[in-house]
């Protein structure tokens, strides 16, 4: 026997046990119907669930993701590299080193966790099982390149802005031009490898489409 109990929170449902099996029998079914509708969703039925692909009915999620936080990560990249730092080099010294520093505290904080987060999905996305041919070969050049700017980032930009936050900006040091300039080649170069890698990614994409 089922009796419901209304309140401000909801409705609360205490079932007996004589009834219990004829009242959870829907639930069953529906269990059964859903079970059934997510393999025939899926490419891979079974092994979509053991292969860890983290799709859903009817959508890929990780294809969703490394889509997303790559082209945002190599957008926001490429924008800074074409459209703010030519305005930034024209700029006085004082100014200049002035704005660099401001932008280590903001792009300087994002863009390190979004670049490795979206190293992370590209690897991800290549190694999942179900890709084959053209579109498995696209994955993995789009996280090999993607690599390649985390890789200099890491041995030429990182120590140059470690130093560029501690510059007094009215007294910089020597030939901080140049080392600006270095900078800015290989932030340049990792530029332009991102945007290839999400390009290569879109691109397996759509011969997988």
């Amino acid at each position: 026997m089922a009796r419901a109990d209304g309140g401000r929170s909801g409705y609360s449902i205490s079932v007996s046990a004589g009834d219990s099996r004829d009242r959870l029998q829907p639930c069953f079914l529906m269990c059964g119907v859903t079970s059934r509708m997510l393999r025939q969703n899926s490419p891979m039925g079974h092994n979509t669930v053991q292969s860890g692909a983290m799709r859903g009915p009817g959508m890929d999620v990780l294809m969703f993701a490394t889509v997303a936080v790559l082209g945002f990560t190599a957008c926001a990249e490429f924008g800074s590299y074409a459209f703010v730092h030519p305005v930034v080099r024209r700029l006085a010294p004082r100014d200049h080193i002035l704005v660099e520093q401001g932008l280590l505290r903001t792009f300087g904080i994002v863009m390190p966790v979004l670049m490795t987060a979206s190293l992370v999905l590209a690897i991800s996305y290549a190694a999942r099982p179900d890709g084959a041919g053209l579109p498995e070969v696209l994955r993995w050049v789009a996280a090999a390149t993607w690599a390649t700017g985390i890789v200099t980032t890491v041995v030429v930009n990182v120590p140059i802005n470690l130093s560029t936050l501690r510059w007094d900006k009215d007294f910089p040091p020597e030939r901080w031009q140049e080392r600006r300039n270095r900078w800015e080649w290989f932030q340049g170069y990792r530029s332009w490898a991102y945007l290839a890698a999400f390009l290569l990614v879109v691109l397996s994409v759509a011969t997988v489409g």
